[in-house]
């Protein structure tokens, strides 16, 4: 497993990009790897759109990550939409790259989040499959999702946690969880998961979505939970941009902070591309940006 980097004795944090599909974007997207590099995350993984809409965009984006920075990236993989062999060629072209590491994920059908999922003839059925065929062609550390509020299409936890446990038997070392916002849903599940004999760390993904409407949509597709107090925080801050990202910064490093009490160690923030946000997340959690020593 990589290590983390600890930046003044705050948590050690890793971040989520999403490729561009503008030039816009991506200037705002390097913009970001620029400025959250000198925070030295653990890794930094980069997003696989739905259908694999965005493969090639992914590879690009990651391998500039691995010859333009330090940072070290985990590039998401999906079973959708391709044969095991059409995957391999990705996951060796990734390895031909210098990536080390995969974010495997079963991926969402072409027709988007709440369509029923099927696995692509001669593809992987899986997560749990998909990691089995990174660890037989070898070389990466392997990342899958979890989800502390169970995953919309699973019948019952039971069956969700055996399908992480078939992920692990298959060579995930490292589950990181689907948004959430209160502490005691992720300790309820970490409890579960260990119970089940799942050692593995279990990183909390931390969401910077300050579009309260956005939130709400995204939450429902995914089966996370909105709280009263959440939805109160925002109310009525609809045409006020500026108000929304104060708290969403202080929402997440209070989630964070009370996480960090309960023992975890690692977070994942899905950054959305920006930097401030983040920025002003981790300075609330005392991270500050590593001063370049001089040449």
């Amino acid at each position: 497993m990589s290590a983390s980097l600890k930046t003044n004795g705050g948590p050690s944090v890793s971040f989520e990009f999403f490729p561009p599909k503008t030039d816009e974007m991506a200037e705002r997207l390097w913009d970001s790897v620029s400025k959250l590099e000198a925070f030295q995350p653990g890794f930094v993984s980069v997003t696989y759109g739905a259908g694999g809409s965005t493969r090639e965009r992914t590879h690009a984006t990651v391998k500039r990550i691995v010859d333009e920075t330090s940072l070290k990236p985990a590039a998401h993989l999906t079973c959708v939409c391709a044969t095991k062999d059409e995957i391999n060629e990705v996951i060796r072209e990734y390895r031909d790259a210098g990536v080390k590491h995969i974010v495997a994920l079963r991926g969402d059908p072409p027709e988007g989040i709440g369509e029923k999922y099927e696995p692509h003839p001669g593809g992987y059925v899986n997560a749990a499959d998909l990691a089995a065929g990174i660890s037989e062609i070898g070389g990466f550390e392997i990342s899958v999702g979890c989800y502390p509020e169970k995953h919309p299409e699973s019948r019952d936890f039971a069956y969700d946690i055996d399908l992480l446990k078939r992920k692990v038997d298959h060579g995930a070392t490292r589950a990181i969880t689907q948004f959430f916002f209160e502490p005691d849903v992720y300790f309820r599940y970490l409890d579960k998961v260990r119970a089940a004999g799942i050692d593995i760390p279990i990183v909390p993904g931390i969401m910077l979505q300050s579009n309260f409407k956005g939130l709400s949509r995204m939450a429902g597709l995914c089966g996370a939970s909105i709280p009263d107090w959440l939805a109160h925080r925002y109310d009525g801050l609809d045409d006020d941009a500026e108000t929304r990202e104060l708290l969403t910064a202080q929402t997440a490093a209070e989630l964070v902070q009370k996480l960090s009490d309960g023992g975890c160690e690692h977070f994942h923030f899905y950054t959305l591309n920006r930097a401030s946000l983040t920025m002003a997340t981790c300075r609330l959690l005392g991270l500050k940006p590593a001063i370049a020593e001089p040449a």
